[in-house]
């Protein structure tokens, strides 16, 4: 099983960005623990940031013919791209979305996905731990598709 995680625009200042909001952990930390679950259930992963919605878009195309589903934290773009969700449609693999935060305890705007209709599930408020649980509710996903 190969998965792909996409870390949207932003994220990269992870630990350094509004910390009271999204924690200390940084961004390789996140990718750390996430490859360390990977390995424990038996999933091969790849991870890929971009602060650009149009290589986000390129990753998702190219990645879509090599991975089996996507764990994406989209950033802003959850609430402002429609490119995005029609990247991920197109690719027609399973994908979850992940937020550190509790978007719907934040600022009004927040509380709309242009994406968590069409996704197999959404996972947030749990910081880093949101990756966690979003990497296994996806592994769970495609094996019960198998």
């Amino acid at each position: 099983m190969n998965v792909a995680v996409i870390h949207g625009p932003n994220l990269r200042a992870l630990g350094r960005r509004e910390p009271e909001v999204y924690g200390a952990a940084t961004l390789d930390d996140i990718n750390d623990a996430l490859f360390g679950l990977a390995q424990e259930l038996g999933v091969e992963l790849e991870t890929f940031q971009s602060n650009a919605e149009g290589a986000i878009l390129d990753f998702v195309e190219d990645a879509a013919d090599r991975v089996d589903g996507f764990l994406i934290n989209p950033g802003a773009l959850t609430h402002t791209s429609v490119a995005l969700r029609d990247a991920l449609l197109g690719a027609g693999l399973p994908f979850v979305e992940v937020h550190l935060s509790n978007t719907h305890a934040r600022e009004d705007f927040r509380h709309r996905s242009y994406l968590a209709d069409v996704a197999v599930g959404v996972v947030f408020g749990f910081g880093p731990q949101s990756y966690l649980l979003g990497l296994r509710g996806l592994v769970g996903a495609l094996g019960a598709s198998d």
